[in-house]
């Protein structure tokens, strides 16, 4: 389970490192840049919560193995892709295949461990889910040294195979002891709304927020949010009860989870091409450049058990943000001279926050439900982490591509259409055309390097700032928060049956 869900995160991360290859190879704008990565995170964030309700119907295993066929096909045919469409399209089809995977990771471990096994079980998933990211970034720098971008949707392919036998092999298969019927109006309005919110913030920054297909966008997300509400309250079954949100504990965690990822997937858009585009770093120096996360995101979330017995979830929680937001707001101070250091400064409070607000945050959810509950607890805990991932790339894509764009130098306008039109695409392209200008024009080239440097670090510091503002405000949202958190599956609420107990144990 735990190779399963690294193969699903790492494949949100590692194309972050092959953005300026993307950009010069395939002349991708930076929307188009976001696109490629949202396209799997959209879609994953949309599609996580109906695929665990299948799961929970039909076998978690069964869904789980046929995912990760799904998601190695795709991954082969996007090392084919030609274009940003065709890439953008498989990244898509890959988000399916994700969505298939991801759910059973989380519900089986917490279905088959023993009681008093559980919430170590969560913290090793969590350990394990933001570790993820790091190793997808560590691998494709390895792969982007000696072959193209291509090389990592070939390996991820390899990886999705090795994760199916093994969950062949190993897996035992659980699932609902009473499946309940499939709510049709619930899985589309899930799926609408999270779509539709990030289509109105990557094509409202590219084309403008006056044009009838983002107002619409953002009508449609709005409708499909205060459906899934009316129809939900009304269904006698619903995918995702609405009710659920009343429960505090449920509540903060869900939030929690989903601001942790907004923050951390949109800065490593941004990051991993300052230390690349910014600092000079090759793709492998990159990725290692950014290993103390890691170093600090997974001892902290095996002590945060420990944290939140002794001082409380609620207060581990909080502690968590704020760390976040205050790595992510020292981000936002660094200028283009900063240099690695200063921004190891901002990494690691930030890494401590991640590993505090993860581990907590998914015991919150988990801990809020029955044990028989646990699927619907795991599809809540990875569509709020999808959710957040897929917004927090088109937010901070939209304010970076908008910043860095108004904060060219006026030379570019000097410059011949088609250099100028690579120039604004984006900073990769910017770099590309001033590298070729500094053979022909000297100190022309260095000045116009320098310039899209500047208007990078611009665009940067006020997506950084805007995440971090977001983060501070979500705080608000912990007021009231038991200070204690239920172990996962026990909830007062609901006793599971005997029946239903014995089920997924045997399971």
């Amino acid at each position: 389970m735990s190779l399963a869900l690294i193969l699903v995160v790492a494949s949100m991360s590692a194309l972050n490192l092959a953005l300026p290859d993307l950009a010069v190879g395939l002349a991708a704008s930076t929307t188009s840049l976001t696109w490629i990565i949202d396209g799997y995170t959209v879609t994953l964030a949309g599609l996580v919560l109906p695929m665990g309700a299948l799961g929970d119907r039909v076998g978690r295993r069964a869904v789980l193995v046929v995912g990760t066929m799904v998601f190695a096909a795709a991954a082969l045919a996007a090392a084919d892709a030609s274009g940003t469409t065709a890439l953008v399209a498989w990244r898509v089809v890959m988000g399916v295949g994700a969505a298939m995977i991801m759910p059973g990771t989380l519900s089986t471990m917490t279905a088959v461990l023993p009681a008093g096994q559980r919430s170590r079980g969560v913290a090793i998933w969590a350990g394990c889910g933001a570790s993820g990211v790091i190793i997808g970034m560590l691998a494709s720098g390895a792969l982007l040294e000696w072959f193209s971008w291509r090389s990592i949707f070939v390996t991820s392919s390899a990886v999705a195979l090795a994760a199916a036998l093994a969950a062949v092999l190993l897996a035992p298969e659980t699932r609902e002891a009473h499946p309940r019927r499939f709510d049709v109006a619930g899985a589309v309005c899930t799926a609408l709304a999270p779509g539709a919110l990030v289509y109105a913030l990557i094509e409202g920054n590219d084309r403008g927020w006056g044009r009838p297909q983002v107002i619409g966008a953002l009508a449609a997300a709005v409708l499909a949010g205060v459906a899934y509400v009316v129809l939900g309250l009304r269904a006698a079954q619903p995918l995702l009860d609405p009710r659920l949100f009343r429960d505090k504990g449920f509540r903060a965690g869900a939030v929690t989870i989903a601001v942790q990822f907004m923050a951390v997937f949109g800065f490593y858009f941004v990051g991993l091409q300052y230390v690349q585009l910014v600092l000079g770093y090759t793709p492998w120096k990159s990725a290692v450049a950014l290993v103390p996360i890691a170093l600090v995101v997974v001892p902290t979330s095996q002590l945060t058990p420990r944290l939140a017995r002794a001082l409380g979830t609620r207060t581990v929680m909080t502690t968590g943000l704020l760390l976040l937001s205050a790595g992510l707001f020292a981000g936002s101070l660094l200028h283009a001279d900063s240099g690695y250091l200063p921004f190891l400064g901002c990494l690691l409070p930030a890494g401590a926050g991640v590993g505090m607000t993860g581990a907590v945050g998914t015991a919150a959810i988990t801990g809020s439900l029955t044990r028989d509950q646990q699927g619907v607890a795991s599809a809540v805990n990875d569509v709020t982490r999808e959710v957040g991932a897929a917004v927090g790339i088109a937010l901070m894509g939209s304010v970076f591509g908008s910043h860095y764009r108004s904060s060219l130098p006026d030379v570019v306008s000097r410059l011949p259409e088609a250099a100028a039109e690579a120039v604004r695409h984006s900073p990769a392209g910017g770099l590309y055309v001033a590298d070729h200008m500094a053979d022909r024009a000297g100190a022309g080239g260095a000045g116009l390097a320098s310039g899209v440097k500047d208007a990078f670090m611009s665009g940067m510091s006020t997506a950084l700032g805007t995440v971090a503002v977001i983060v501070v405000v979500a705080v608000c949202f912990l007021i009231g928060t038991p200070r204690k958190a239920k172990s996962p599956g026990e909830s007062d609420e609901l006793e599971p049956s005997r029946e239903s107990g014995e089920a997924a144990t045997a399971g």
